[in-house]
């Protein structure tokens, strides 16, 4: 059970939460020309400031360093120059992309005359609870923005200086529009009490959006009594199935995993088909060795493994079930597509799951039967992405099943409300 909060937290967090519920309300009515001029003032902002940003997360870096962070996770928190100036121009695309508030989803004229439509309006006031990431600090505040909406940050304390010089940056950037400085909002102090008094804000927060870890999120979605997106826990699947065409199983098993490891769309478990395992998987336990992945392979895998010289260890229940974030991966040969798709059912978490395969109604099988939010044929599952997808800058990728599921854009920060116009009709 829960131990109370703090109260000078909750009152610093309430505070600012009232603050961003007035900043939202004005944020509600700027048109797109008005967001997008500001989204282009925040990049140039953050272009501009670079060396400081750079400067305050190497502090960041070399303290966590020195703590002993892996290195996967070191790669997440780092800023270069190069960047910033990416997260800079992921602003940009924001700005490029359609407004959402104020589309019209549905609508229709009911036979007694009134004119009803649904349209997009902002959620309000979000928050966000996240790790060591700083460039999720720059896509929520743009998201936000574009979207209507004011955010409310909570990022890890390992990134704490860094995101406190980019929210200054870009809360004075605001400023110099003529836009309040509340659009953009970090909670710097109160430590993990903060985040508690986030998520039990309820009536002055409308959504809390967890991106990180799995106990983070496990947290979130216990503990809140604010409403929550899910976002993704990572235990991710390649399957290359007997009717693969086995250089190209290769080349997205080794991109789906070594790509960037440290990422929630990165395979952690290859499953392969009887029929195809020897031809296929020496070459490709040797090439995911030879980039530094620790095999963990079941009896027939660790066959083909230590035929072909490659160091590997016993696989094990917790390593199905484990998102590695790491170079780290399980192996398994399956008996068949059923096999396969019956193992995706007990380990996936939900994320993105692949299949290789020219056989069609293998294909067809794998994307009606799998249970996730993304599911790829003969493509790398480092492709669920909003980035990839043409929506710009993700707030998260969502691995529930309510409201937004896969990568979170612009549309998923909006509710809607219904329009009726009418002239005198009564009921």
């Amino acid at each position: 059970m829960s131990t109370a909060i703090d109260t000078q937290v909750v009152d610093y967090v309430h505070d600012i939460a009232r603050r961003a519920r007035v900043a939202s309300r004005e944020l509600a009515l700027l048109t797109r020309a008005q967001k997008d001029a500001a989204l282009n003032a925040l990049a140039d902002a953050l272009e501009a400031a670079a060396p400081q940003v750079v400067a305050a997360n190497q502090e960041d870096v070399d303290r966590e360093r020195a703590g002993g962070m892996a290195e996967g996770l070191l790669d997440r928190l780092t800023l270069t120059t190069e960047r910033v100036q990416g997260v800079a121009q992921a602003l940009r695309d924001v700005a490029g992309l359609p407004d959402p508030v104020g589309e019209v989803v549905r609508g229709s004229t009911l036979a007694n005359g009134l004119n009803i439509r649904q349209v997009r309006v902002p959620m309000g006031v979000v928050g966000m609870i996240y790790e060591a990431r700083p460039n999720v600090t720059v896509d929520a505040a743009g998201l936000g923005l574009k979207s209507g909406n004011a955010v409310i940050l909570r990022g890890g304390s390992a990134a704490g200086r860094t995101n406190e010089t980019l929210v200054g940056v870009l809360r004075d950037a605001l400023v110099t529009q003529g836009l309040p400085a509340d659009a953009i909002n970090l909670l710097s102090e109160g430590g993990r009490d903060a985040g508690r008094a986030l998520m039990t804000a309820r009536g002055l927060v409308d959504l809390v959006i967890p991106r990180g870890g799995a106990s983070l999120i496990q947290t979130v979605v216990t503990e809140s009594t604010v409403p929550v997106i899910e976002t993704g826990v990572g235990n991710c699947h390649v399957y290359v199935d007997a009717g693969a065409e086995l250089s190209t199983a290769l080349a997205i098993t080794i991109n789906s995993k070594t790509h960037r490891p440290s990422v929630c769309n990165a395979a952690e478990s290859l499953l392969v088909h009887q029929a195809v395992a020897a031809d296929f998987l020496p070459k490709a336990l040797a090439e995911l060795a030879g980039a530094g992945v620790v095999l963990h392979t079941d009896e027939r895998a660790g066959e083909y493994a230590e035929a072909a010289g490659v160091a590997h260890d016993t696989v094990t229940e917790e390593h199905f079930a484990t998102e590695f974030l790491a170079l780290e991966m399980s192996v398994a040969v399956v008996d068949d597509l059923d096999g396969a798709l019956a193992h995706v059912q007990q380990y996936t978490s939900g994320h993105t799951e692949a299949i290789v395969t020219e056989d069609r109604a293998a294909a067809r099988r794998w994307v009606n039967e799998v249970d996730a939010a993304a599911v790829m044929v003969n493509a790398s599952t480092r492709f669920t992405d909003g980035g990839e997808f043409g929506f710009g800058a993700e707030i998260g990728i969502s691995t529930q099943k309510l409201h937004a599921r896969g990568p979170m854009a612009l549309p998923e920060l909006t509710t809607t409300k219904w329009v009726v116009e009418g002239d005198g009709q009564i009921r």
